[in-house]
């Protein structure tokens, strides 16, 4: 339907429409397929994931995740009793990874490299690419020295003894004091 706007130009918008019963301000419905707004929400949802991800990696935008930081399982098992990690890192290369143990700290470190993406047009990109370290910590002292690493499907195990306690007692001699030692402060 065409109608006549307050401005004396012909459009087509629709029909006029009252918001309430006295006001003299008439509303004008846009027709759907002239409204040139009706779709702006998804195209900026849709220009946020498709540049969102580049500024992140540029560093051009504030992280929303704090960073590539692997997922990680810490547990306890086994007999000699051992601290288990289990850190996914899939894509990665074995030979790119360091681990190191420091007190009751283990430190994971390393580097997953981006895929070819030539002749690739991404709807989604969400695998975190580029250099990582990961500390965990442990609720037990290991020994370092004995443990072990293994990389099957892009999952990491490392197992990590933990250090026995001493056994050994010790006896402690028992001063008796004097009541003139104690008043001098020895």
């Amino acid at each position: 339907m065409s109608t006549s706007p307050p401005h004396g130009r012909r459009h087509d918008l629709g029909t006029p429409a009252r918001i309430q019963e006295g006001n003299p301000g008439t509303v004008w419905r846009v027709a759907q397929s002239r409204d040139l707004f009706a779709n702006f929400e998804r195209m900026r949802r849709e220009m946020d994931e498709l540049f969102g991800d580049v500024l992140d990696r540029t560093g051009l935008a504030p992280r929303r995740r704090g960073g590539f930081s692997p997922a990680v399982d810490v547990f306890y098992e086994g007999d000699p009793p051992r601290a288990v990690v289990h850190a996914e890192l899939a894509g990665i290369d074995p030979d790119e990874l360091s681990l190191e143990i420091e007190g009751r700290e283990l430190v994971i470190a390393g580097h997953r490299r981006p895929v070819d993406s030539e002749g690739r047009m991404y709807q989604q990109l969400e695998i975190d690419f580029g250099p990582f370290r990961r500390v965990i910590a442990l609720g037990a002292d290991v020994v370092g020295d004995r443990a072990r690493a293994t990389y099957v499907d892009g999952i990491l195990r490392i197992e990590l003894p933990l250090q026995r306690p001493e056994t050994r007692s010790r006896s402690v001699p028992i001063e008796v004091a004097r009541d003139r030692d104690l008043l001098e402060g020895r």
